[in-house]
């Protein structure tokens, strides 16, 4: 339930008015991050209000994650209370549900739930990944390491987002103009087009018996159009549960250049994981649970999963990481000669470490060269789609004098 909170400065008299997204009025004064020198009107948002306010409201915001992780990690680096902290989060977060989030789980954690548990309530915020990471934070000891790991793996997918959002606006607005010139040509010149080259008797190039089908639509059955609108917005909103099916994920491996980004992606998460536990000396078993629960992708899963059978079964670290390296892709060879030296000098946290940093550091580089790679591939899809409708629209004029003297 949405709650409006307006927040009054008894000093200056002062209003502010916030959003919290929770079920009841104590927790919707503390997500609105209410300070002791100001008083709180709590009313609900109901009805036509509420709808609107879900729709054009963000529900998982990476930048207000960002901001709880590595606020989080600050204040337990300075021991200040749990609940305390989450609290203090409150007025760093930007949208209705995450304030409503930090007023329950601090809710949660008050009635001696572990931190873990409470957060993994929220699912639609925190993906099992996230929750598996603070499990072993918890574990470990280490949960402000964890936290500002988070945060900073999550500021870097939010750059990369943004980079990709800056580089498509100049496309997307040319391809709206295309397709609205495609519209409005179906429905004036294409028709009347149409008409006197069957007069005629004369054929139209393909590309303008495509538009003509396309205007064909458009005239008769208009609402065919909203089906490829709702299917690409029902493709993007459901965009995390269909990256998490295996083939999906396959399918992205086999590509040229994002399945690198892929692979280095989840290895560098894996790795990290896997360093922490074993240098905060959980159990190795353990630790490889942890790790393949944490990877988000199913190679990584799997290769982890089957490490800890041949582990468990007797064998090395190094030789069960030999045999399963097929899942590990073309960097397989060398990850397991960084575990053979590991094995021999004992600094097996710092190679795991090495290995991460060096993905995260090939992530950063690919990041800042997003908007290069989108810039050719932009070009060739923008000249193919001008080239065609210039040539639909403009071939039949050119040869309307020959079907003119043909008549």
């Amino acid at each position: 339930m949405l709650k409006k909170v307006q927040l009054t400065n008894v000093h200056t008299g002062r209003k502010s008015t916030t959003v919290v997204d929770t079920g009841t009025d104590e927790n919707a004064l503390v997500g609105s991050g209410k300070t002791p020198v100001e008083t709180a009107e709590v009313s609900d948002i109901k009805g036509i209000d509420e709808t609107i306010q879900r729709l054009t409201t963000k529900t998982n915001s990476l930048e207000d994650r960002v901001s709880l992780f590595n606020g989080l990690a600050k204040c337990f680096d300075r021991n200040i209370p749990i609940i305390k902290s989450f609290h203090l989060q409150a007025n760093r977060v930007k949208t209705p549900r995450f304030r409503g989030l930090i007023a329950d789980v601090a809710q949660d954690l008050a009635q001696g739930e572990k931190m873990s548990d409470a957060m993994a309530k929220k699912t639609d915020v925190f993906p099992p990944d996230i929750i598996a990471l603070i499990r072993a934070g918890e574990e470990a000891g280490r949960l402000p390491e964890i936290f500002r790991r988070i945060g900073g793996s999550q500021k870097k997918t939010s750059r990369i987002l943004k980079k990709l959002k800056s580089g498509m606006i100049y496309p997307a607005v040319i391809i709206c103009l295309g397709i609205g010139v495609v519209i409005t040509m179906s429905f004036t010149l294409v028709p009347a087009m149409t008409k006197l080259y069957a007069q005629l008797g004369s054929d139209l190039p393909a590309a303008t018996k495509i538009m003509m089908k396309f205007s064909e639509i458009l005239l008769k059955q208009p609402w065919l159009v909203a089906i490829p609108v709702i299917g690409m917005f029902l493709f993007f909103k459901n965009w995390g549960k269909i990256s998490s099916i295996p083939a999906v994920q396959s399918a992205f491996l086999k590509m040229p250049v994002v399945g690198g980004l892929v692979r280095k992606s989840a290895a560098a998460v894996a790795f990290r994981t896997l360093a922490l536990l074993i240098e905060a000396n959980v159990r190795l078993a353990v630790a490889l649970d942890i790790t393949a629960e944490t990877a988000w992708h199913f190679h990584y899963k799997n290769f982890f999963e089957k490490v800890k059978l041949h582990i468990m079964a007797g064998m090395s670290m190094p030789d069960a990481f030999l045999i399963e390296s097929h899942w590990l892709g073309d960097d397989g060879r060398m990850i397991c000669g960084l575990m053979e030296t590991a094995a021999e000098t004992g600094s097996g946290t710092e190679l795991l470490n090495e290995i991460a940093e060096d993905y995260e550091d090939e992530l950063d580089t690919a990041a800042n060269q997003i908007d290069k790679l989108i810039e050719p591939i932009t070009i060739v899809i923008l000249g193919s789609m001008v080239g065609l409708l210039i040539y639909a629209i403009y071939a039949p004029v050119f040869s309307l004098g020959d079907a003119l003297l043909k008549k």
